[in-house]
């Protein structure tokens, strides 16, 4: 997971001892085996991909040129009699311009950044500055995440704002971006999704929702159509976290009985990152003008036999800029 998170095209390819080729490895052949529960310990070569497309060295070009447009890949390994690599064809080798690359695809859904809150946890810089105009180098913080999905061609955007709103609406006046801006005005706090009532009716489909201080490195093409796949009503992102405990963790029985000492033990959990997609007939749930949470939400949903899932991100693909330390960290993933 490492090796992908520094991988630019996200994908690698796995050998045996005999740098044999084994087959390869995505983010997404690593969120299908944790959705299928399994666990992050195992090794590499029982959760890649076996079917990988492969050549040997005699190949024909104009063959290979059409599995790969019939595949979608981008990587085709060339091996020899023993099936070792020799070496790699890409995308640009093969066509050399003569076929445009769709790196991504265009989504038409709006997205709600919640931005109402007073972003406490970022004291003193908040008593200034709303939190979602902190600066992340020469942008706000607000302005690189909307990036992140006008790179997908997303042009309808809505903002819940209450704390400091004349600001945040006055910066984003200024910057007459070139996509559409439309503010969720909050009389009183409504929690983390209370806002959305006003959307009832007003959107079909899905939506996608985040919180105003998170980054999301992620395919959000591939997201609603997992979403989409698995007819969920709500999909919630979330970031694989691997703990190491370094200490023996006393496990007790009938008031203080010692059961046994776990030395050191290692945990994988999944991690809300702040991140939704959610289809609009679930805005029904939401009540008119009152403080309610997401948790909130997703309790009536489950309640009223519908459907909620997650979409597994590494850990390296989410940037919570929240609070100070993470903020920090933030910068230094940016170089800033």
């Amino acid at each position: 997971m490492k090796q992908l998170d520094i991988n630019e095209e996200k994908i690698i390819f796995v050998i045996n001892k005999e740098n044999q080729l084994i087959g390869s490895l995505t983010d997404g052949d690593v969120r299908r085996w944790i959705l299928r529960d399994g666990n992050l310990s195992e090794q590499v070569h029982i959760v890649c991909f076996k079917g990988t497309f492969f050549v040997s060295q005699n190949y024909n070009l104009d063959n290979i040129k059409t599995e790969v447009l019939k595949r979608e890949i981008v990587f085709v390994p060339v091996v020899d009699e023993n099936n070792v690599i020799v070496e790699f064809l890409n995308w640009d080798t093969l066509f050399n311009g003569e076929i445009k690359r769709e790196i991504k695809d265009k989504l038409d859904v709006p997205v709600v950044i919640m931005a109402g809150g007073k972003g406490t946890r970022l004291d003193p810089f908040t008593r200034i500055l709303p939190k979602p105009l902190i600066p992340i180098g020469d942008k706000s913080l607000l302005e690189i995440i909307i990036e992140k999905f006008v790179d997908y061609g997303i042009s309808k955007y809505h903002i819940s704002v209450n704390h400091k709103a004349k600001i945040i609406k006055s910066y984003f006046d200024e910057l007459n971006p070139n996509y559409s801006m439309k503010y969720l005005y909050e009389d009183k706090p409504l929690g983390t999704v209370g806002a959305l009532k006003q959307l009832e009716n007003k959107v079909n489909g899905n939506l996608i929702l985040t919180n105003c201080d998170i980054i999301i490195n992620a395919d959000y093409s591939d997201l609603l159509k997992y979403h989409d796949s698995v007819n969920n009503d709500i999909t919630l992102v979330v970031s694989m976290k691997h703990y190491n405990i370094p200490y023996g963790i006393c496990e007790i029985e009938n008031g203080g009985t010692l059961l046994e000492i776990k030395e050191k033990p290692e945990y994988d959990l999944l991690v809300n990152t702040g991140m939704y997609v959610l289809k609009s007939d679930t805005l029904k749930y939401i009540p008119q003008n009152e403080y309610f949470h997401i948790t909130h939400l997703i309790e009536k949903i489950k309640k009223a036999g519908m459907k909620v899932g997650v979409y597994p991100i590494s850990e390296n693909s989410w940037f919570d800029t929240g609070e100070w330390v993470e903020y920090k960290k933030t910068l230094e993933q940016f170089k800033l």
